[in-house]
């Protein structure tokens, strides 16, 4: 397992904006921050090469570092802090349709049976040498241009199929199953994200994934580590805390456009998650982007 490679190639390949040559696959250095981010997890690998991160999603704290890797099996609302830096990292989007065609080419016995239960939708552990090596393998086609169009779908799967036998395989797995109970919970988050203005019942979404509703909240918790009502709040403070970082005078409007009929409560719950009521923490996104810090995504 080369660390040093995997860094060195971080480290030459990493740009302000994140991106890469290879779709789907990103590169982050960062530095320490005063500044908690504020972010959607994304179905995503990531993998530590320097420094450490924390990750909260609800009331669950994550914390991994060199040599360890996070995946998050589901698009979520998480709190993130550099915990030790400068942080190097890797980031490939995990995509369910070239899983479930592993999972078809897959031979009698390659993979443990599949379980429909959801499990929790951020797992971390240590990141085994072949994984390690895989990505390696991909990140060197950053620097060979030539062989990327053939290669680069061969290193992904070969990824994909790291994660899938590894130790948090089950997790990655149900990304690739259309009936799994993350799969379903999926859908819903989706769902919530796409509509979080508007009201729900808990009966109605239990019924779109064709569970009891004691078995949905269940499962619910055990991906989002919170309920649809409180998801559904986290949400709506970070997509308000999106729009006023670009209208910072209209609480009111920006309130009333996530969902809140009464701007007061708007405003103790903002205060509660950010610190801060929310024209003095957009004052403050202002005065860090004038600086030169992004606004949190």
């Amino acid at each position: 397992m080369s660390l040093a490679e995997f860094r060195d190639l971080l480290a030459r390949h990493a740009r302000p904006d994140l991106k890469t040559a290879i779709d789907g696959v990103r590169i982050c250095r960062a530095e320490p921050g005063a500044e908690p981010e504020y972010a959607m997890s994304g179905v995503v690998l990531a993998v530590i090469a320097q420094g450490a991160k924390r990750l909260a999603l609800g009331d669950r704290v994550y914390e991994y570092g060199v040599g360890q890797y996070l995946v998050a099996s589901a698009d979520l609302p998480v709190v993130g802090r550099i915990a030790q830096g400068p942080e190097l990292g890797f980031g490939m989007t995990l995509e369910p349709a070239v899983i479930a065609e592993l999972m078809l080419q897959a031979g009698p016995g390659d993979l443990p049976p599949p379980t429909r239960s959801a499990r929790p939708g951020i797992t971390v552990c240590d990141a085994p040498a072949e994984l390690i090596d895989a990505i390696v393998r991909l990140l060197r086609l950053l620097d060979r241009p030539r062989d990327r169009r053939v290669l680069v779908p061969l290193a992904k799967r070969e990824i994909l199929w790291r994660l899938m036998t590894g130790e948090q395989g089950e997790a990655v797995r149900q990304l690739g199953l259309a009936d799994s109970g993350l799969t379903h919970i999926t859908r819903v988050v989706g769902w919530i994200r796409d509509n979080h203005a508007e009201a729900f019942r808990v009966e109605d979404l239990a019924r779109s994934c064709g569970m009891s509703v004691s078995a949905f909240h269940r499962n619910f918790q055990a991906v989002t580590a919170m309920s649809p009502i409180q998801f559904q709040k986290q949400i709506r403070l970070q997509t308000a805390r999106l729009l006023l970082a670009r209208r910072p005078y209209d609480v009111t409007g920006v309130a009333s456009r996530v969902g809140y009929d009464s701007p007061s409560q708007f405003s103790r719950e903002y205060k509660r998650q950010f610190g801060a009521p929310p024209r003095e923490d957009a004052a403050r996104m202002r005065s860090r982007a004038d600086h030169g810090a992004a606004t949190p995504a």
